[in-house]
């Protein structure tokens, strides 16, 4: 049996959404172990100068707290 927790957390990317994602879960592996999945809840961009220059996420990062 397995027992897991779920977080929210937000990131950001000059390069992607992915990036962002990407970042995230080893931002967060640094103090969470046994990660297992992220679930993308929401995403939105940061325009200036008609240009993207920001990917944001909102996502759910679940763990394991038990094995």
């Amino acid at each position: 049996m397995s027992v897991l927790k779920v977080i929210e957390i937000m990131g950001s990317s000059t390069k992607s959404w992915e990036d962002a994602a990407q970042l995230m879960v080893t931002e967060a592996s640094k103090t969470v172990k046994g990660i297992h999945s992220i679930y993308i809840k929401d995403m939105s961009a940061k325009v200036e100068n008609n240009k993207v220059t920001e990917y944001r996420i909102n996502g759910k990062l679940s763990f394991s707290i038990l094995h």
